[in-house]
């Protein structure tokens, strides 16, 4: 499903009818068009490869998970209002201060 949107996607972007796509790749316009709504399910070669053709890259990247703005919220959700307000007064003056010291 996600393969059919990123090659529609990457079609329409690259200003490119189904039927110039499917050229490009040596199939039918009707293939695109199932691909692309999700009635078939391309590999992912296939989908690299489509995009290519629109003049894409398809970068895939495992990055480490991070929950730093989770945990920070859920401890702020654990503050009463006022200390919430208190929080958000000092992080305005801690950034006003860096505006004022920030060299032009």
């Amino acid at each position: 499903m996600i393969g059919g949107e990123l090659v529609s996607e990457a079609r329409k972007r690259a200003g490119l009818t189904q039927a110039q796509l499917a050229e490009r790749a040596g199939t039918t316009q009707s293939a695109i068009a199932r691909l692309e709504s999700g009635r078939t399910s391309p590999s992912l070669e296939q989908v690299e490869r489509l995009m290519r053709l629109c003049g894409f890259q398809l970068i895939v990247e495992l990055a480490p998970y991070d929950d730093s703005d989770i945990v920070q919220a859920e401890a702020l959700l654990r503050l009463t209002a006022s200390e919430r307000a208190r929080h958000l007064a000092g992080t305005v003056n801690r950034l006003q201060g860096l505006r004022g010291s920030a060299v032009v």
